[in-house]
Formats: C-alpha cells, structure tokens, sequence
C-alpha cells in the first residue's frame, strides 16, 4: 500500500533538504560576521582638526578631483 513504511527514517542532519534550509541563512550570518570583523579592525583613523588646519595648503578632495576631470582649455 505505502512505500514510505519500508524505507527507514532518517536522522535530521541525513536529510539533504535540511542543509539548504539551514545552511543558506548560516552562510550569511558568518559572511556578516566576517564583514564586522573587518569593520571594526580595519577602519581608518580619523583626522584631528590641527592636522586639518596644518594642511590648509593642500586642495580638498573634491576640487581635485573636479579638477583632474575637467577638460583642458
């Protein structure tokens, strides 16, 4: 009549599906994790406003930058 009464039950972790249930959302969390590891580690230190005053001279980013892409006359 049934066939699933002669198979054997698996155990959960047996069970392919269970792996792409589980296993996507665990995949993300440790990619987040990573990402907040390198976040914390690797970030850049910020100016102190006397060594923003020492390097007045300098050209802020922007101008620069609209500078190098601006068209010779």
């Amino acid at each position: 009549m049934n066939a699933r009464i002669d198979q054997p039950v698996l155990p959960w972790w047996r069970v392919p599906m269970v792996w792409l249930v589980v296993g996507g959302p665990a995949v993300v969390v440790a990619a987040s994790f990573a990402t907040l590891v390198l976040a914390v580690r690797g970030g850049d230190v910020p100016l102190h406003e006397e060594t923003v005053a020492q390097r007045g001279h300098e050209m802020p980013a922007t101008q620069a930058r609209n500078h190098a892409a601006a068209p010779r006359r």
